[in-house]
């Protein structure tokens, strides 16, 4: 704000002063010449007249082509320069990039404005990669699914086929349409949640509660897995979201029970933090390396590729699109061949 002030000042000053100075140069000089022309004329009006117009005229036109040079260079070639930017920028090329004059802490307006094409022009790059990689994913976890349930159904078209083989084709076809429809069902949540479109309701929820219902969902199968069930909860009410707090709950429960292998264990932990309050899920499982928990919340990916035919990398993407609307922060830590622990901090709630 203080670099702002003293930029603004300063042109000011230097609109101020510039001008003036022009005309007390003007204004000094021809004095000057008059005296002169005045002594050696011996008082003749009409030469004194003509000398003086001339001076006048050709220091007024010096100035002026003076001033014209001055523009191009500080303010011509910079619009031009922009101008070519923008254009360049509204016809898909966002690799454009402009060089500033100055050094970051002189920068005049002109820096200012191609320091923010920059960074516009870098932040729609990015977003057009993010764009291209979207529909490329997408695509790739359409076709799968899609394949899958239309070779199948081509199989099952076969009336020689016996009973428990079309079961089995029939359950296959089954768990594609799942697939197919939890990732539409996540692109639309995800792209509602970006938007804003999601209509949220906050209010006071039992999150012990919240969280104990979601394990309850998962009741069948973690049975079928045999695995160990850990639940410690404080009774704690917050003001939040339960639609988007199932989602976060949903998906990390979720994630804990298909990568924890048979008879392991997984342990949720709510508590009271110094700045919130703190949801911790952990799980026995296969764990993930540090190159993978890096970009565990980006879009369609996958660290654990053996699981790729149990999701499509959306879940984590939604939790994070999540616990960012709510004001909230997740981590995760994870050590390979012992387990993952997500830990998510709710702040403001008590």
């Amino acid at each position: 704000m203080k670099r702002k002030t003293r930029r603004k000042l300063s042109n000011i000053i230097i609109g101020t002063i510039i001008p003036f100075l022009t005309v007390f140069f003007i204004a000094t000089i021809s004095l000057v010449i008059y005296e002169r022309i005045r002594r050696v004329s011996n008082g003749d009006e009409t030469m004194i007249f003509i000398v003086m117009l001339s001076t006048i005229f050709a220091l007024s036109l010096l100035f002026i082509v003076g001033d014209k040079i001055q523009r191009k260079i500080t303010t011509g070639n910079p619009v031009k320069e922009i101008l070519e930017a923008t254009e360049k920028i509204s016809q898909g090329d966002f690799s454009v990039r402009l060089e500033t004059i100055k050094e970051y802490e002189k920068y005049n307006d002109f820096d200012l404005i191609k320091e923010n094409l920059n960074k516009m022009a870098s932040e729609l790059e990015k977003s057009e990669i993010l764009k291209t990689d979207f529909i490329s994913n997408i695509s790739h976890e359409l076709k799968t699914p899609l394949s899958i349930i239309q070779n199948y159904i081509f199989l099952l078209q076969d009336d020689k086929l016996d009973k428990e083989t079309k079961e089995k084709y029939i359950k296959t076809v089954v768990s594609a349409t799942k697939r197919l429809t939890n990732l539409i069902t996540n692109v639309l949540k995800l792209n509602k949640l970006e938007h804003q479109e999601l209509n949220v309701e906050f209010k006071e929820i039992k999150l012990h509660d919240l969280l104990a219902e979601t394990v309850i969902n998962f009741e069948e199968i973690i049975e079928k897995k045999d695995l160990e069930i850990d639940c410690q909860f404080e009774e704690i009410t917050v003001f939040s979201s339960d639609t988007l707090l199932e989602i976060v709950w949903n998906n990390l429960i979720s994630n804990a029970i298909k990568f924890t292998d048979k008879k392991g264990k997984i342990t949720i932990i709510l508590k009271r933090a110094l700045d919130g309050v703190s949801v911790e899920v952990s799980d026995t499982g296969c764990g993930i390396s540090k190159e993978t928990g890096k970009r565990i919340f980006d879009k369609f990916y996958q660290g654990d590729t053996s699981h790729s035919n149990e999701g499509n990398g959306l879940g984590l993407a939604l939790v994070k699109k999540v616990i960012d609307i709510i004001g909230g922060e997740i981590s995760v830590s994870s050590e390979i061949g012992k387990g993952t622990t997500f830990k998510v901090l709710l702040k403001g709630n008590e």
